[in-house]
């Protein structure tokens, strides 16, 4: 078999009619990224190849660093043409990282490159790479039309301002997903936490926030901004899920000693996260919203980096630690009083996905196929081992029917091949039990199977509006 051609990742004749009959067709529906809108809407464009590959990229940064390259030619004052140089020297050592096979379905997928990235080659397909960009039809639209993403969903803050979320984009709906981690997540920083708050009562129109219930005045105003630009979606981070019992008294409190600049304690964090999530997940099934939490990733690590370079730059890693009680009473809270929304979670660690997994079967209700989701592989899971691993656990003890399929959860332009790599783990996945006799050879349920995944699932779950199933 050669390497990466139109079999690639394919390994039964079923899996590939699978995917070159009903996957490869499918639009893409991204609902989780953290591409800047800004650039969606002023159709950026690029001065060469470092820029848009290498900028922003910290799965590339992490394998630069690991294989010797100084921080310089990484995130430093080195020239693009440097930083490429040393890339192309690193990706001879990824082989077995799915940064080898994004990499090349990038240059395959948008430069029509299908020789392999290393030193002897870096100068040609540099060079080619930066004729394509320098064309007048290489933007940011442009690529994603190519791509056929029809629907973004950014990852925003409250207290942003959308504007760039109200420009029309031609055939690509982009929404912004509500992300008010900072609510909880400074509480350790009092100033940062002060200059959050004093942003968000601004962006609410509101003299100041100073007591528990105005946070939630201030919240739910944003969320009603967010509302009229079209969003249905939020999303929130928890290093682990937290439950604990709370007192308004309590959580005025701790408001009032972090804005005095007493950083608060790891208990009274955890109660006030609580809090909030609670009063967030309840707004979210008023709105008929989508609740999705990322479980289980341990930021910034390296404290000597961090004060470098900020967070979002390469040194996270997977946290362990308890999720299946306190993740059990959050959602249990919210059913009770029948307040629970469509929820996904996604768990970073993959010796969470049979908790996650039975999770999920816990608190469907009928209501919505597929109501609670146990999200796609993510971030350190977005390759092949880790999607097998989440669908087959998500099939033994779900529906992978009802799955939503795929997200990119990139801040890159160039990552949307990663839908086509999921397609093609999916189809050889679902071929494979055919192929075994552990599914019926019946191309018309397999194939709607993949269709439903891949498209129709999202655009159904999400329901946004301007998002058509049409293909």
């Amino acid at each position: 078999m050669k390497f990466m051609d139109e079999n690639f990742l394919l390994q039964t004749e079923t899996a590939r009619e699978l995917y070159h009959d009903w996957a490869a067709k499918m639009p893409i529906f991204d609902y989780h990224n953290h591409l800047p809108p800004d650039q969606v809407a002023q159709d950026q464009r690029f001065g060469d190849i470092a820029e848009i590959w290498l900028g922003g990229d910290h799965y590339k940064w992490r394998a630069m660093r690991t294989n010797g390259v100084p921080e310089r030619f990484i995130t430093g004052d080195a020239a693009g043409r440097e930083k490429f140089a040393h890339w192309a020297a690193t990706i001879p050592a990824t082989i077995g990282n799915p940064l080898y096979h994004w990499t090349h379905l990038e240059l395959q997928r948008y430069f029509d490159i299908h020789e392999t990235l290393s030193p002897a080659s870096e100068e040609s397909i540099w060079q080619r790479c930066n004729e394509k960009i320098r064309q007048d039809d290489f933007t940011v639209q442009n690529l994603l039309r190519g791509m056929k993403v029809r629907y973004l969903g950014t990852t925003d803050d409250p207290v942003d301002s959308l504007a760039h979320h109200r420009v029309a984009v031609p055939g690509i709906v982009m929404r912004p997903s509500f992300r008010p981690d900072k609510a909880w997540t400074l509480l350790g920083n009092p100033e940062g936490y002060k200059a959050w708050v004093r942003a968000l009562a601004e962006a609410a129109d509101m003299d100041q926030i100073s007591t528990f219930e105005d946070l939630r005045v201030a919240l739910r105003r944003r969320m009603d901004y967010f509302a009229e630009v079209g969003c249905k979606v939020s999303d929130h981070a928890l290093t682990l899920p937290v439950h604990r019992s709370w007192t308004e008294g309590l959580l005025n409190g701790v408001l009032t000693s972090v804005l005095r600049g007493t950083p608060a304690t790891t208990e009274d964090q955890e109660a006030f996260t609580t809090a909030l999530l609670d009063f967030l997940g309840r707004e979210y099934a008023q709105r008929g919203w989508v609740f999705q939490l990322h479980i289980g990733a341990l930021r910034n690590n390296n404290t000597r980096m961090f004060r470098a370079l900020g967070p979002d730059t390469g040194f996270d890693s997977i946290m362990d630690g308890p999720v299946a009680a306190p993740l059990a009473a959050i959602l249990d809270r919210l059913d009770r009083d029948d307040q629970l929304p469509r929820t996904i979670f996604y768990g970073l660690n993959p010796g969470d996905n049979e908790v996650l997994a039975s999770m999920a079967g816990n608190f469907q209700d009928g209501s919505v196929a597929g109501k609670i989701q146990h999200g796609s592989g993510w971030w350190f899971n977005d390759q092949k081992d880790g999607m097998v691993r989440q669908m087959t656990s998500l099939a033994n003890l779900g529906l992978l029917r009802r799955f939503v399929g795929m997200l990119t959860d990139s801040r890159s332009f160039l990552s949307f091949p990663r839908h086509e790599y999921f397609r093609r783990i999916l189809a050889d996945l679902v071929g494979g039990w055919a192929e075994a006799g552990e599914a019926p050879r019946d191309m018309q349920l397999l194939g709607g199977m993949i269709e439903d995944i891949c498209w129709y699932n999202a655009v159904d779950y999400f329901a946004i509006d301007g998002v058509s199933r049409e293909v």
